[in-house]
């Protein structure tokens, strides 16, 4: 332990702590713009400085260890001064027009300029104005807002290894891109949206699309109908000002009403579907011998890195659609049907914690009939919470209100798809009540739960034990993916999602998401399915019904067309020439 002193506050702290998490400790603040939890440290923005006594310069807190006997200021007037200089001159280099961001109001350079009192700059503006990267369904870049400091391209090298996004050039030339200035839709991106995630201010966000959204619900023409994933009734509340991990199941329905939806279905309905569909697949394989370990499909951040950069896995992919995209199918076929309607008439919107279901809507194959999409619109978290800020509506005061049916009748199974292992766990409370004809003692697979990076668990199937794993991020995806590629797996069934913690981590999901907030989140999934009357997907009367009514039988030839897809080897595209893009720098 270190005994210090903070702005003559005696401490005492484990010797090699940062002086910025000492501070935090004992609820003093430094600022920084580039420091984020779960990150590594960069100290890119130097906005943390402070002074030590006996030092000559400031040093930056977030990089520098604690050593006993140190007597450190955080808001001395050097400090303060350097501090505000340094903001000034990443202002001058910003696009500062705030009212046309979607961070307004919550942009982190925004607040902190406002702290240290910067009402002007007094040095003159540098900005180059650069054109925006918008030439993809999910993600925005927008360069003039871009502060360089770092964090995007950390999350995008260590927690997702897509390396998409770099440092290019030095000095005040330095900017961040992906390489040669290419289009994100032109590299290996996959639009998980991490990046969007721990933006400071408005460099990276998603492609807004709630104008169109706004004009549906005004079309009398339209029928619109909204469907709300398991994530999203954990983290809404935290884009509304409640706490993380709040369930504001009902209050979304409520929300969702009185903006002018017509039809408000829980996705946890489909969710259910995909486990009938997806366990009857794994069965079929083991049975069949066919290309095993079989992986989830849920994931289209997952689903678009394996396209990419294995294409030797998709056999191992399973065929089933995502939950959002089984919903559309069914919405512009059963539905359209049973309430006398063709499907052109129907605008189907997703509220999801996920950027990369933006692209996943847009992909070609997501259309039963070739002419409509089966997903018209997919809106974030982040772009409700807007729309609800329009609409002035006090959500914290609202009523809670049921999901409409039919495919409002769900199950707990459904619900912790939002969490990583959530859908491994719901697999196998299914497949292991068919497989082996009983009931399960227990139905809880603690085994896969939890924030690990790589989990895997042992389950009997038919008086055979079998491995299975879950993994979450990218770079763990990428460990399982070269065992698959090198015939050294030994597991049976794979659950894979891109974002850290699952859903519940998306890259759509409300700004300060971290490991902290994760776990409430993923508490709440679980405090959600232990409510549930029901909590094993084949229990679900209304999927029972709507096999009897319309699929006929899982892995069929009408649930195949609806609800089964095919994936296939992705290549970059390139929108510009070489020598146009290299013209730009």
């Amino acid at each position: 332990m270190a005994k210090i002193k903070i702005n003559n506050i005696d401490i005492e702290v484990e010797e090699n702590m940062t002086i910025l998490n000492a501070a935090k400790l004992y609820n003093i603040n430094i600022p920084t713009l580039c420091n984020y939890p779960d990150l590594h440290i960069n100290s890119e923005c130097r906005i943390c400085v402070v002074e030590i006594e006996g030092r000559k310069g400031l040093v930056t807190s977030c990089s520098t260890p604690i050593k006993d006997g140190m007597v450190i200021k955080t808001n001395s007037p050097r400090v303060l001064n350097a501090r505000k200089t340094i903001t000034e001159l990443i202002l001058t280099n910003h696009d500062a027009n705030c009212n046309a961001c979607a961070k307004n109001m919550n942009c982190e350079l925004q607040n902190l300029s406002s702290v240290l009192g910067i009402d002007e700059s007094r040095f003159t503006p540098t900005l180059k104005v650069s054109p925006l990267d918008d030439k993809n369904p999910s993600l925005i870049r927008n360069p003039n807002r871009c502060i360089k400091c770092g964090r995007c391209v950390i999350v995008c090298r260590e927690v997702q290894s897509t390396n998409v996004l770099e440092f290019m050039n030095r000095g005040h030339q330095m900017t961040i891109t992906p390489s040669f200035g290419k289009y994100l839709s032109a590299e290996e991106c996959t639009f998980c949206g991490q990046c969007s995630s721990v933006c400071p201010v408005g460099a990276i966000m998603e492609k807004d699309e709630t104008d169109k959204v706004w004009t549906a619900i005004n079309n009398e023409n339209k029928r619109v109908i909204v469907q709300v994933a398991p994530a999203v009734r954990v983290s809404l509340g935290e884009e509304l000002n409640l706490s993380a991990g709040t369930i504001v199941t009902g209050k979304i329905v409520n929300a969702l009403k009185l903006m002018g939806f017509d039809d408000v279905f829980d996705t946890d309905f489909t969710a259910d579907l995909t486990i009938i569909e997806e366990g009857n697949e794994l069965i079929k394989r083991i049975t069949n011998e066919e290309p095993l370990p079989m992986i989830t499909s849920c994931c289209p951040g997952w689903i678009n890195f394996a396209e990419q950069n294995y294409p030797e896995l998709l056999p191992h992919l399973s065929t089933c659609k995502s939950p959002q995209q089984m919903f559309g199918a069914l919405a512009k076929s059963y539905y359209a049907e049973k309430i006398g309607k063709k499907p052109e008439d129907l605008f189907v919107v997703s509220i999801m914690p996920c950027t990369a279901k933006k692209y996943e809507a847009k992909r070609e194959e997501m259309s039963i009939d070739g002419k409509n999409q089966d997903v018209d619109v997919v809106l974030t978290v982040r772009e409700l919470g807007k729309m609800i800020r329009q609409m002035g509506i006090d959500f914290k005061t609202l009523e809670d209100v049921p999901f409409d049916n039919p495919f409002g009748i769900t199950t707990g199974a459904a619900a912790i798809f939002g969490a990583t292992g959530g859908v491994m766990e719901a697999a196998l409370r299914t497949v292991s009540e068919i497989v082996n004809q009983e009931a399960l003692e227990n139905i809880d697979f603690v085994d896969v739960r939890g924030l690990t990076g790589v989990k895997e668990s042992k389950v009997n199937l038919g008086g055979k034990d079998v491995l299975v794993a879950v993994v979450h991020t990218l770079a763990n995806a990428k460990i399982i993916a070269e065992q698959i590629k090198n015939g050294t797996s030994p597991y049976t069934f794979i659950e894979v999602m891109a974002c850290p913690g699952g859903c519940i981590g998306g890259g759509g999901t409300p700004y300060g998401t971290n490991t902290s907030v994760r776990k409430k989140r993923v508490d709440a999934i679980y405090e959600v399915d232990s409510a549930m009357a029901i909590r094993k997907s084949h229990e679900n009367p209304t999927i029972t019904k709507i096999y009897e009514e319309y699929l006929i039988n899982p892995l069929g030839e009408k649930s195949h067309h609806l609800l089964h897809t095919h994936y296939q080897p992705r290549q970059k595209k390139q929108y510009e020439s070489k020598k146009n893009i290299m013209a730009t720098y």
